[in-house]
């Protein structure tokens, strides 16, 4: 039996786990579709997720269509469980984009479009609540076609939109009018079908124009348009069809080296982790050996070793059996202790180098409000981190101060209440601010040389700026083999570990570090001794270069009746933003530039107050701008190697 991976994204709201509950009932998997309001759905299944009514953590489910498995995976719709989608993408072959027809095209809903089209992930669209009163038709289609893609295709029409006997009507491709505008559609990325279409001795049949189709769908080119209703099962089956005919089966060698990615961490029962993984390539098995790989924090390749204890692939609903996973399976992996979200299994082919959204870029200091479970409480927030790296917790070694990183006011209710329901420890959230990084100006060096130091080792070191978006890149420029591999590592890994605290406490990006001078004291030193000097030998090279901090910025596109154009500027330029375009198409204006990323979740809350409520505001991560003014300081918790004496105390334990 064959495989698809396929994912439902929307804006919060718009029906999402109601289609999914749908989609389950109508292939059979389940005998009574459940309620989001009643805390019934199959996918959301946590406590949490059951008492607010949304997905907070993607879930799986299996059903099949006339001999094809399907996986598909339910996603988060708020924009602060934003990273949950974005484990997803990675491991789909198609998706079903979920946009209501009362609501209609959502800010968030125009940034999973983009996204999706970036990665050339085929997609459907369903246009759902055709039931509900306010339900729109042409105009929903004229606005998918404006703010989604133009290169939409609709499949279906409604009779009684807005009523309780609203019908999704399937629509021909090749008759009457409806062939010239579809034709015209399909030809605009096929020049064999447009000499077929303008050939005088062939009529094209309605099985030409839908094969063409299927291929330019399944090369991400058309978007085809289903309405329904998820809540009453109309235009489902229209769609599951268009699931089994348009959306491309995964390839892959089964007999190739396994590749394999984890996009979900979860716990058993009994306490063990279960990683989520999605076979590309190769065979998956239990009890076997099995290599991970994963990206640092820098961009480096970090590998692991593992040993699977049993491997379990989805088959019907929830259900999971034992067996070996092949191309295209979604498996429960249990046995591998260490593995992370983003980690892939066998093989670094195609690690990704970095993410589809923007990291968070607001940080909170946390505690828990009994100071006798804070030790207990950083433990459980580090395992709340395997499910979500991007939460990046840290402490301060110093004053055992606990920090993590968040996308907005939701989530960390979320966390609140995980912390509470699962652990019993009630979590106090206190002061926020911005995550910024800093960059280097110039040129440094750092040396420090055996006999002269309190460590028996040579360090040398140089560090440069490099261009934007390269990360952290490390050189060896002394002869590899006069120092033991061991001492090399760990020089490289105390480097990278050290420039997540620049000159002012926060990250360094963008940067060349060369190991210039080394030497060590056989048999005395260790690898322990490099990892000590190497922190203060690269803040020395980081001073005399100096560095800069930046903040994290967004590309914005905001759209506006054109009455409300002034004080939506002057909002705008409170918050720091900078408009560089504003083009007008009749009433609605529409406004471009960057904004501080610190100021993006303000701008969404004041909008609808400043634009009758018609405004929808657009922002994507757009990298990182030079702060103006004295920069901020973030408190240091890694012994501080920018003051010699202080950070000896720290790392020998002594005055």
């Amino acid at each position: 039996m064959g495989s698809l991976n396929i994912g439902i994204v929307a804006h919060v709201d718009a029906g999402k786990t109601s289609l999914t509950e749908r989609l389950l009932h109508h292939t059979g998997v389940i005998d009574q579709v459940g309620s989001v309001d009643a805390g019934s759905t199959q996918t959301d299944s946590m406590e949490m997720e059951r008492r607010r009514g949304i997905t907070i953590r993607s879930a799986v489910v299996s059903f099949t269509i006339d001999g094809l498995r399907v996986n598909l995976i339910d996603t988060p719709g708020h924009p602060d469980f934003i990273a949950e989608v974005e484990r997803a993408l990675r491991v789909l072959d198609g998706a079903v984009l979920v946009v209501s027809c009362v609501e209609g095209v959502q800010a968030q809903t125009r940034i999973l479009m983009r996204t999706l089209i970036r990665l050339r992930i085929p997609v459907l669209i369903f246009a759902n609540k055709i039931d509900r009163g306010g339900a729109r038709h042409h105009e929903l289609l004229h606005d998918i076609g404006e703010k989604l893609t133009p290169r939409r295709l609709a499949m279906s029409t409604v009779t009684g939109p807005g009523t309780a006997q609203a019908r999704s009507v399937p629509l021909p491709l090749s008759e009457g009018n409806r062939a010239a505008s579809v034709a015209d559609l399909l030809a605009g990325r096929s020049d064999d079908f447009l000499e077929s279409y303008l050939s005088d001795t062939a009529r094209l049949s309605e099985t030409d124009y839908r094969a063409e189709l299927v291929r330019q769908v399944r090369r991400a080119q058309v978007v085809p348009v289903y309405f329904g209703s998820a809540v009453t099962g109309e235009g489902v089956d229209e769609l599951l069809r268009a699931v089994r005919e348009f959306l491309p089966p995964p390839g892959g060698d089964p007999s190739a080296r396994l590749r394999a990615s984890i996009f979900k961490i979860d716990w058993a029962p009994g306490g063990e982790k279960v990683a989520y993984a999605r076979v590309h390539a190769g065979r998956l098995t239990a009890r076997e050996p099995v290599d991970t790989y994963r990206r640092g924090r820098t961009g480096e390749v970090v590998e692991g070793h593992g040993r699977t204890t049993s491997v379990r692939v989805f088959t019907h609903g929830t259900t999971t059996h034992e067996t070996v996973a092949g191309p295209g399976d979604i498996a429960t992996v249990y046995g591998l202790a260490q593995v992370r979200v983003g980690d892939q299994l066998g093989s670094p082919e195609g690690l990704p180098s970095g993410g589809y959204f923007a990291p968070p870029s607001l940080e909170t200091v946390v505690r828990a409000a009994r100071p006798d479970q804070n030790a207990r409480f950083y433990r459980c927030l580090l395992r709340l981190a395997e499910e979500d790296p991007l939460i990046d917790v840290r402490r301060d070694e110093t004053d055992r101060t606990i920090s993590v990183a968040l996308y907005g006011e939701v989530q960390r209710e979320v966390v609140k209440g995980l912390m509470l329901d699962r652990h019993g420890i009630e979590m106090v959230f206190e002061e926020t601010t911005t995550v910024y990084v800093e960059k280097v100006e110039g040129t440094g060096h750092g040396l420090e040389v055996i006999r002269h130091n309190e460590f028996p080792a040579t360090v040398g070191l140089r560090i440069e700026p490099a261009p934007t978006g390269t990360g952290v890149r490390y050189r060896i420029a002394v002869e590899p083999g006069g120092l033991p591999a061991a001492f090399h590592r760990a020089i490289e890994e105390t480097v990278r570990r050290t420039l997540r605290q620049g000159l002012y406490g926060w990250e360094v990006v963008d940067c060349v570090v060369t190991l210039t001078d080394t030497a060590y004291f056989s048999p005395v030193t260790s690898a322990g001794d490099f990892r000590k000097l190497t922190p203060l030998v690269l803040m020395a090279a980081l001073r005399t270069a100096g560095t800069t901090v930046h903040e994290p910025v967004n590309r914005f596109e905001v759209e506006v009746p054109d009455d409300t154009v002034h004080a939506v500027i002057s909002r705008l330029a409170a918050a720091r933003a900078v408009v560089d375009r504003c083009d007008t198409r009749g009433p609605v204006s529409r406004l471009h530039g960057t904004i501080p990323a610190s100021s993006v979740h303000d701008i969404e809350r004041q909008l609808p107050g400043l634009s009758h409520g018609e405004g929808v505001f657009v922002a994507t991560p757009s990298g990182h701008r030079r702060l103006a003014g004295n920069p901020p300081t973030r408190p240091r918790t890694d012994g501080n190697p920018l003051h010699r004496r202080e950070y000896l105390t720290h790392v020998l334990g002594r005055g």
